[in-house]
């Protein structure tokens, strides 16, 4: 497994493939997971060479103190990449990317950044487009991979390779659960062993909303909503049923798997997120 510090010494090294050769990408923040390694092993079912980068982008924390606090686990995290066979990996320092004092970009993503993240986390999606668009202009893969988890994100995306032109086909990959149904995510490791049980909850009214969509949209959401408030160490954020072509919130469904519902709470002060494609 190569690690490169500098996008030069990256672009040299990719330049010595043969052009048929394809490249999965898997951009992360580190602190990885399980979900981060189903990301990986798609890449490496899919293509020649897998690279990930491990880079934890300032511009997308509106909080200077979330993003002073985020976990720096780089040693178990290549560890986790060497074993899952990943061939590449691209962990820069914060000014291989950015020039001092550069700010995000200012994006038109539409409807896609209204709601939900785009409403409690501004300037978020800005951020996160800015280096996704630095990073495939680096590496210019054939494929970036992208969990479902975090589905805003993961349409923004798209979004953002068509304005840009870009030949990288943008994919999703389904999310990776615990036992309980807890998606896997970085935040986890924040949770105790009884708060993780509880979080269960939100995966709970996912499979619910998934095994009733008759009963429709309305009923659904107030189902969520009751089942939140019976429970007093979680805060219920948003519960949204959105169209995913436009993330615009929706009274009856889509076509199928052209819904979704998404939900954000707090449990013990840590932030979780999930949705569930219907």
């Amino acid at each position: 497994m190569y690690i490169f510090k500098s996008k030069e010494e990256l672009q040299k090294h990719l330049a010595a493939f043969s052009k048929g050769e394809t490249i999965g990408f898997t951009p992360t923040m580190g602190a990885l997971h399980l979900g981060h390694m189903h990301l990986i092993e798609q890449s490496n079912l899919k293509c020649d060479i897998s690279i990930c980068s491990i880079f934890v982008n300032p511009t997308q924390f509106n909080n200077p103190n979330d993003l002073a606090k985020y976990p720096n686990t780089l040693t178990t995290d290549l560890e986790m990449l060497e074993n899952v066979k990943c061939d590449i990996v691209y962990n820069p320092p914060v000014n291989d990317l950015y020039v001092k004092g550069e700010k995000a970009k200012s994006y038109d993503f539409g409807s896609l950044t209204t709601i939900l993240e785009g409403e409690f986390r501004p300037g978020h999606f800005n951020g996160m487009a800015t280096i996704i668009e630095k990073l495939l202009n680096i590496i210019n893969p054939t494929i970036a991979f992208f969990g479902q988890k975090d589905l805003q994100q993961l349409y923004i995306v798209k979004n953002l390779a068509k304005q840009m032109k870009s030949d990288t086909y943008i994919e999703g990959v389904e999310t990776v659960r615990g036992k309980s149904g807890l998606a896997k995510s970085s935040r986890n490791k924040l949770l105790s062993e009884n708060a993780k049980k509880e979080a269960s909850l939100i995966y709970n009214c996912l499979n619910y909303c998934e095994n009733n969509k008759a009963i429709g949209v309305t009923k659904l959401k107030s189902h969520i909503q009751q089942e939140f408030l019976k429970n007093e160490n979680f805060t219920l954020e948003y519960a949204e049923f959105v169209a995913l072509k436009t993330m615009l919130p929706i009274k009856d469904w889509e076509a199928v798997n052209q819904s979704a519902v998404c939900i954000s709470a707090y449990h013990s002060g840590v932030r979780l997120i999930d949705n569930i494609i219907l």
